[in-house]
């Protein structure tokens, strides 16, 4: 099997891992009463406890936000060589991308807005709006990306906290680029800038992954050493307990406490933490793929392939789930979560057949 073909596998494994991850912490809201979710210094106070099982089940879901938007920029880079491939011209790659990234917004500005009552801006705002941004960006080059993605990630903070008061007012501006903003009528849980330069970071992988003629060993040791680096980051940024950590400080030495870091907005120890950890996790997977092969049909691959009908299809079931399932322990989220997973997979087997057999439809956008 083709080489590419394996590197996109063990990448629809990664962004399949964070599917089945989102549906646990979604799950959770739905049906867990002593849910955790104070992964910001907005929420959080100071000298509260956690209980160790409610916080390490929201803890592994914070890989989900980074890895999705990373691999969202990896996939951007491979699908522009593969259009161009086909023939199309770099206007048209360009204008789908910039047309796909607007549609991807106007679900959290239209949608869930509408369903929330109240205009909240969520994950798919931060990838819609830095996709319609990367379809500019990205003829920068991969050089001027990296260093620009790394000035964002490592000096967002610097730039944030001279405007933000995390509780006081957020100017409109701040709240849409860098900083969150919580209230009843309008909520920014991801401003686009620090989410933009993840995705810049993960369309350099892309296109490294093009231009490398190496085996995938090659690439598993590249991300074992950013790996690294990235964790290296975190423990330095949060040992020192000092800028990086986004106002969300760490108060102890215990794990909890070190892992306890900032969400909302990204802090640099958050962001440096999940890369690292979903560098490695990528890594096994690419080593993992020759030794056990693709199963065209893997629920993980599956859900994977579909991950944005996957988003947008495991909130209805969730809901649905909510006549039957009362609010209660944790156990009952993982309950709603492994019936969502079992629910949604042969829909998403039938969605991706669909899809690949349309092409060029609207479908090609979700």
């Amino acid at each position: 099997m083709d080489k590419n073909i394996n590197r996109i596998a063990a990448l629809d494994w990664m962004r399949g891992m964070v599917m089945v991850l989102m549906a646990l912490d979604h799950a959770s809201a739905f049906f867990n009463q002593g849910r955790v979710a104070n992964d910001t210094i907005v929420t959080h106070m100071v000298g509260s406890g956690f209980v160790a099982e409610q916080f390490f089940t929201r803890w592994v879901t914070h890989l989900c936000a980074p890895t999705f938007v990373f691999l969202t920029g990896t996939a951007m880079a491979l699908s522009i060589v593969q259009r161009r491939e086909k023939g199309m011209d770099s206007k048209a790659i360009d204008r789908d991308l910039f047309i796909r990234g607007a549609f991807i917004a106007l679900l959290d500005i239209v949608v869930f807005s509408f369903l929330s009552g109240k205009l909240y801006l969520q994950v798919l705002y931060a990838i819609g709006v830095s996709m319609m941004m990367m379809a500019l960006l990205y003829r920068l080059g991969k050089c001027v990306l990296l260093i620009s993605a790394l000035t964002l990630l490592f000096g967002g903070e610097a730039f944030t906290v001279l405007f933000w008061q995390p509780q006081g007012e957020v100017p409109l501006w701040l709240a849409l680029t860098f900083a969150p903003w919580f209230s009843e009528s309008f909520t920014v849980l991801y401003p686009v800038i620090p989410w933009l330069a993840i995705m810049m970071l993960g369309w350099v992988f892309g296109d490294w992954l093009i231009t490398r003629k190496k085996s995938a060993w090659s690439v598993a040791r590249v991300l074992l050493v950013g790996s690294l680096l990235a964790l290296a980051c975190f423990l330095l940024v949060r040992g020192f307990n000092g800028y990086g950590n986004m106002l969300l400080y760490r108060e102890d030495h215990s794990l909890i406490q070190w892992l306890h870091v900032s969400k909302y907005p990204p802090s640099i120890s958050y962001i440096s933490l999940e890369l690292g950890l979903m560098a490695i996790m990528l890594a096994a997977m690419l080593w993992l793929q020759p030794k056990i092969g693709i199963r065209p049909y893997g629920p993980i691959l599956v859900f994977g392939q579909t991950a944005l009908f996957f988003y947008l299809a495991h909130f209805p079931v969730l809901a649905m789930l909510t006549l039957f399932l009362e609010r209660a322990g944790l156990g009952q989220a993982y309950l709603a979560a492994i019936i969502t997973l079992a629910a949604l997979y042969p829909v998403c087997c039938l969605y991706r057949a669909l899809k690949w057999r349309y092409p060029d439809s609207i479908l090609r956008f979700v």
